[in-house]
């Protein structure tokens, strides 16, 4: 967050006037974005390569260091910079009813399948003037929704432009030229100004272009709304059986007109001039909320839509809808890709009107290339659904699978992140991850010097566990979706430094994964018993599945205690206190394999790891976490638990 805006050098009384301030920000370094090894050269006086250090010996850095660019996605930048759309001078294609992607039914006669299928595509192609093809013709505005910037009283700030290599300035101007042409920005005469950043894609020749929205996303006040979670989104999906995949036409957000404020304020300075944003574009701070709130309002109906004049927000101008009306989909959706399922093919047809009724009378495109309409199985937010389950399917798995130890912090922070979004599918991720996350950049520092040889075992396990995690997430297995008619069984597993969990249900006489959840115990934790870690599992578990599992008998298998000594004690002091009233909603049946793993090992399903392989794979990716020491004021614990654990 930005504080105060003041150009360097003023005086604070030449910065006291109404005058905009001018700043000149440098391109983002190490600590601000992720960029820095791919943008053009800084516009500071910083050399590019910094002056050699007499002090270094000669295992030092390289002296040359080549890294190899990776094409830039509008979601690496969110919230630091707005990425350009590419947009040339064409229209779209027309609309052709053959290239709606849709499937028909199964099980049923052949001419029927036909027939259905048919059904299905001219229930969609009566709303053909609301779906966009292949081209980059910018879709009509959305109606009843405006994107507004509200900075308060804070004086314009104008930024200087940045020099663009000359290379890339005819590459620039035909951006710019395709967002004029496509009536997305228009030239300004705006006080305001935010500067351009390049950035060179992969091969070297061609560029992306970015606007550094730091400034005025810092003060810019934010709009709270409450954003759906992907795993919301992927429950309540066991019955279904067909499913339409959707995607708003072109990019979402560039049908939300932009309101006369937000124009002036979000304007973007290049080398030739001036330019203010007609559409909302990428990278400002609560462009996903207002969009978000746009598309609920569609599928639930809340307010009615005023004809009065097309600039007017309806949030602001609120008219509650008066007639009654279900909501279209029972379901919310992800921004702009919107899941649609049901139980049946009539079913399907009818939720597949209501939808398209919803999104004309908001003026919301859909893009024909990116939709599926009537299939068994469709992607949708980085999964593949089906009426089985769900599967991870994420971008570049190859070369995810391929990749080599990561050389820096952020790259390893950008390998974890890549795979904490899949953490449910992934058996003890936080287990093989610990040690991953226990590095430091101090740690690499002392790598690239070649003087790590009191962290050698460390980085071997790190390594070791680097490869298990893409091996892992290569072979992710089907995880079923909760079916509330079938006991849900929960499995769970400590061991000396972290703990987790996995929720199964059976089917065909084999439990089936649901849910993995898992985490390391904080360095106070590691002093917990055995039988203490495991209640720590079973909390980290419900906690996490509770939408599903609220309300249910669940049955809890466990290896080392049944927890009676919890439940039965009298006046629990401490930690067993709140451990105890935590677990008190919640009807368990908690079973230890008297046998250990062996009761287990014939109706888990070969997905789920055995415990005791655990056991041994540990020893290879153990972080030797040291637990923290007691305080010389700590109160004495509660007695040990040991001869009392189940009761006996």
């Amino acid at each position: 967050m930005i504080a105060t805006v003041k150009a360097e050098g003023t005086t604070s009384e030449e910065s006291a006037n109404d005058s905009p301030v001018v700043e000149d920000m440098p391109t983002p370094g190490a600590d601000e974005a992720p960029l820095k090894d791919i943008l053009t050269p800084r516009l500071s006086s910083e050399p590019l390569v910094a002056p050699p250090d007499p002090t270094l010996e000669s295992n030092a850095d390289d002296a040359v260091c080549y890294h190899e660019g990776s094409d830039l996605f509008a979601e690496d930048v969110e919230q630091e910079m707005a990425v350009l759309p590419e947009v040339a001078v064409s229209l779209t294609q027309e609309v052709r009813i053959e290239d709606l992607k849709v499937g028909m039914p199964d099980n049923v006669p052949r001419e029927v399948d036909i027939r259905e299928q048919e059904r299905l595509r001219r229930i969609i192609w009566k709303k053909k003037h609301l779906m966009i093809s292949k081209g980059n013709a910018l879709p009509p505005a959305a109606v009843g929704v405006v994107c507004d910037i509200d900075v308060g009283d804070v004086k314009p700030v104008a930024q200087r432009c940045r020099k663009v290599p000359k290379p890339f300035r005819e590459k620039v101007y035909e951006l710019l030229k395709g967002l004029l042409g496509a009536r997305i920005v228009n030239p300004s005469t705006t006080p305001w100004a935010s500067p351009i950043v390049v950035v060179i894609k992969k091969n070297g020749v061609d560029i992306r272009l970015c606007i550094d929205c730091r400034v005025v996303n810092g003060l810019t006040r934010l709009m709270i709304y409450p954003m759906p979670l992907v795993d919301e989104l992927l429950e309540n999906l066991g019955f279904i059986l067909w499913f339409c995949s959707l995607d708003m036409a072109t990019s979402g957000f560039w049908v939300v007109p932009m309101s006369d404020r937000a124009r002036l304020i979000s304007a973007f300075i290049t080398p030739f001039g001036l330019s203010e944003w007609l559409r909302m574009p990428f990278g400002l701070r609560n462009a996903p909320q207002i969009y978000q709130r746009l598309i609920d309002n569609a599928l639930y109906g809340f307010l009615k839509l005023t004809k009065e004049d097309p600039r007017l927000d309806g949030f602001n101008h609120v008219v509650p809808e008066n007639e009654e009306r279900e909501s279209v989909l029972g379901r919310r959706s992800n921004i702009d890709d919107i899941l649609v399922g049901a139980t049946s093919w009539d079913d399907l047809c009818i939720k597949v009107e209501n939808l398209l009724l919803a999104c004309d009378q908001w003026n919301l495109s859909i893009s024909v290339e990116k939709s599926s309409w009537g299939m068994s199985k469709v992607d949708y937010l980085g999964h593949s659904v089906s009426s089985r389950g769900l599967e991870a399917k994420p971008k570049n798995l190859d070369a995810l699978s391929s990749l080599e130890f990561p050389r820096t912090l952020k790259a390893l922070q950008s390998f974890l992140g890549s795979l904490n979004y899949y953490h449910r599918f992934i058996a003890d991720f936080a287990v093989y991850a610990s040690v991953l996350y226990s590095l430091s950049e101090e740690d690499f520092e002392h790598r690239k010097a070649k003087d790590d040889s009191s962290t050698l075992e460390k980085w071997k396990h790190a390594e070791t566990a680097f490869e298990r995690l893409k091996l892992k997430i290569a072979d992710t297995p089907l995880l079923r979706h909760f079916n509330p008619e079938l006991e849900p069984v929960i499995i769970v597993y400590a061991s000396e430094w972290a703990v987790s969990a996995v929720l199964t249900q059976q089917h065909d006489n084999v439990y089936m994964p649901v849910k993995f959840t898992s985490r390391t115990l904080k360095p106070n934790e590691l002093r917990y018993d055995i039988v203490e870690k495991e209640v720590l599992a079973l909390l980290r578990i419900l906690t996490s599945c509770f939408t599903m599992l609220a309300g249910r008998r669940v049955r809890v298998l466990t290896r080392h205690t049944t927890l009676a000594w919890l439940f039965r004690k009298n006046n629990p002091q401490g930690r067993l206190s709140q451990w105890a009233a935590l677990l008190s909603p919640w009807e368990l049946q908690i079973e230890r394999s008297t046998r250990g793993e062996e009761e287990l090992l014939g109706v888990i399903a070969a997905c789920i790891t055995p415990r005791d392989s655990v056991d041994a794979a540990l020893e290879d990716v153990s972080p030797r976490r040291q637990p923290k020491k007691p305080s010389a004021k700590e109160a004495p614990s509660e007695p040990s638990s040991g001869n009392c654990q189940d009761g006996r």
